[in-house]
């Protein structure tokens, strides 16, 4: 059976490129039919955040990433949280230690810093271990009283020397890793934690884990995995690693800057900076739709192989294949995921966020029935990229202009406007079935019949009720605002075109 693992650090807000892993994880789990985990890796206490972890959730869950087993919901592996695991990496850290695998280390910050400002390429390794503080340059009996008398120390990785360490990975194919050039990484610190590349791999073995997505930052990582799984005498699973989500200009790696900087989110909620204070805002906030972002999110390194860009979840994870996604980066384009919104603002039923909208309203201080707001939504959605530009494309109808732009009114008023629109309220109150058909049909009759140009008076009746020549349909504002503020708002312009 699939077993996936999503497992991300509690050491700040979830970036887009964790969430699009996520993802990947969890299309490939429910395509399989397999199980969805969610593991949190926080054996690094010094980069800790607070509420970080339920940030995580808050946005897998937001995103429709349902976990099947975590620190949350429980399940037969837990404890999902690796803080909670520490007596269980001592014993393969142990165990690698008795095979000859690792090796103790006692060289202290100041030495290591010694032997880095002597050689600025310096990497504890094959070559240089011999020359440093461990037990296997110094004799059993000392390892062992320095270790009785408390002296800090941390166990490292004992890589072999001169041979490949060959990585299957499901995207790249076969890669070759020279040991020459992999170094004697820390597995247990002195703090008494594992680090993160012995705890996920014993992680990963104990809660049969079968495939390893992950983003291709881990891929220098991979060999020393590999290493451990032979040294601790197990199957490796099989690996898979995605390609960086690239900026907007396609030069390095997205990062918080380059939405600070260009003006977009790159995290999927908002995240408060508890040392700063600093809001850092996200997808949800602006107003995308959960469903938007998690397809535009699916294209960023992956695709279908057909022409259709717009996927629901179920459809994506019919599609989904770890053969598809593509070794290059993925260019992130702010526009394109504009687009997807936009694609889903038009064709969902936006009635599950009435609650959003009536909050909106609330804000700006009017209220709406909620058949009167569904009306609305469905005549400007068309018009709407987020969810937030509900009110700048609607407001109109529920308050009246606080002003009028007299740049336009100049440009389409004549000496008969007033007279016109005096007209087009005595065809407006003679109508008996109101419906956009009979209010458009009335009013290009009336135009018709009097030889009135019809951009004269349909540009100064948009004036009349959004205050500007912008919004939907003249046909359609008539018959929203309803015959009485029609005719009211109507009026209002002619006092202030000095009727």
């Amino acid at each position: 059976m699939v077993r996936v693992r999503f497992a991300p650090s509690p050491t700040g807000p979830l970036h887009i490129g964790g969430v699009r892993t996520a993802l990947f994880n969890f299309l490939f789990a429910r395509k399989h039919g397999g199980t969805f985990i969610l593991r949190i890796e926080d054996t690094d206490r010094q980069r800790f955040v607070e509420g970080a972890e339920d940030y995580i959730v808050d946005s897998l869950n937001w995103c429709g990433l349902h976990i099947d087993e975590g620190p949350h919901v429980g399940g037969p592996f837990g404890p999902y949280r690796q803080s909670e695991r520490k007596d269980i990496y001592i014993k393969y850290a142990m165990q690698l230690l008795e095979k000859g695998h690792a090796y103790y280390a006692f060289d202290t910050p100041a030495e290591l810093d010694a032997m880095r400002q002597q050689n600025a390429n310096f990497q504890y390794d094959s070559s240089t271990r011999v020359k440093m503080q461990n037990s296997l340059t110094i004799p059993e009996e000392q390892v062992r009283k320095r270790i009785d008398a408390g002296e800090p120390y941390v166990i490292r990785i004992k890589i072999p020397v001169d041979r490949d360490v060959i990585v299957d990975d499901i995207v790249r194919g076969q890669v070759v890793f020279h040991s020459g050039l992999l170094d004697d990484k820390v597995i247990f610190k002195s703090d008494g934690l594992p680090t993160y590349h012995l705890a996920n791999i014993v992680d990963d073995h104990l809660m049969q884990i079968t495939h390893v997505i992950r983003g291709e930052e881990w891929l220098p990582s991979a060999p020393l995995h590999v290493l451990l799984y032979e040294f601790l005498g197990w199957e490796p699973p099989k690996f898979a690693h995605l390609p960086l989500i690239l900026k907007p200009q396609g030069n390095g790696k997205l990062s918080k800057r380059d939405g600070d900087k260009m003006g977009f989110p790159v995290f999927p909620c908002n995240w408060k900076d508890s040392a700063s204070g600093e809001v850092f805002q996200g997808y949800r906030e602006w107003g995308y739709l959960p469903e938007a972002f998690v397809n535009m999110l699916a294209f960023l390194g992956w695709n279908p192989g057909t022409d259709d860009e717009i996927l629901s979840m179920d459809e994506l994870v019919k599609l989904f294949s770890l053969e598809k996604v593509q070794k290059a980066g993925a260019k992130f384009d702010p526009e394109k995921t504009r687009w997807f919104n936009h694609q889903y603002m038009i064709r969902q039923d936006l009635s599950s966020y009435s609650d959003y909208f009536q909050t909106m309203l609330t804000e700006h201080g009017v209220s709406a029935t909620s058949d009167y707001l569904s009306a609305v939504l469905e005549k400007i959605r068309d018009r709407m990229f987020l969810l937030n530009d509900f009110w700048s494309n609607a407001s109109y109808f529920f308050v009246e202009p606080a002003s009028y732009n007299d740049e336009i009114i100049q440009k389409f008023k004549t000496p008969d406007t007033v007279f016109w629109l005096r007209g087009i309220c005595d065809v407006l109150q003679r109508i008996n079935i109101w419906n956009v058909e009979n209010i458009e049909a009335a009013m290009k009759e009336y135009l018709h019949i009097n030889e009135i140009p019809p951009g004269k008076v349909f540009n100064m009746l948009r004036v009349a009720f959004t205050g500007t020549n912008q919004g939907i349909g003249i046909g359609d504002i008539v018959f929203l605002l309803e015959k009485e503020r029609t005719i009211q708002r109507i009026n209002s312009l002619m006092v202030y075109l000095g009727d």
